[in-house]
């Protein structure tokens, strides 16, 4: 019998191509092209992704599959998820960096006897979620757990 091992390394590959003033375009095999440029704030472009946004994009969707992965473990009864976050640049030490995430995921339960599993698979969420903890950047979660019945 052939026992398979997970690998312990995953590879993502990505390119920009510049494509005028402060604009480019993310490219990925398999995916379509996202057209970003630097925000308004930093001379560039309103009405696209920047890489600031998707930073933030990031953490928040990293945090929600983790979560999911954890509801399927635990076996709760979700109805709903839905998330705003924020992401704080500021000028710190010299540079500017995020100084801090904000998570606000609002989340709906079947029954009351699901909330407390799913604030403890929230936690388990936040202590996974790899995006997070790839950064130097705090991330803190307000969530709210209700039930649906």
């Amino acid at each position: 019998m052939e026992i398979k091992v997970k690998p312990k390394s995953f590879q993502y590959d990505v390119r920009v191509r510049w494509s005028a003033e402060k604009r480019g375009v993310l490219r990925a095999e398999g995916r379509p092209d996202l057209e970003v440029a630097s925000p308004p704030e930093f001379r560039g472009h309103p009405g696209l992704w920047t890489p600031e946004h998707l930073l933030v994009a990031a953490v928040n969707a990293c945090t929600m599959l983790t979560f999911l992965s954890a509801v399927a473990r635990s076996g709760i009864r979700l109805i709903s998820y839905d998330c705003d976050a924020t992401g704080t640049l500021e000028h710190a030490e010299g540079t500017f960096r995020f100084t801090k995430v904000v998570l606000r995921p609002r989340i709906i339960v079947a029954g009351p006897d699901d909330i407390d599993r799913a604030h403890a698979a929230f936690r388990d969420a936040e202590g996974s979620c790899l995006v997070s903890n790839s950064l130097l950047t705090k991330v803190e979660s307000r969530p709210e757990i209700s039930a649906g019945d």
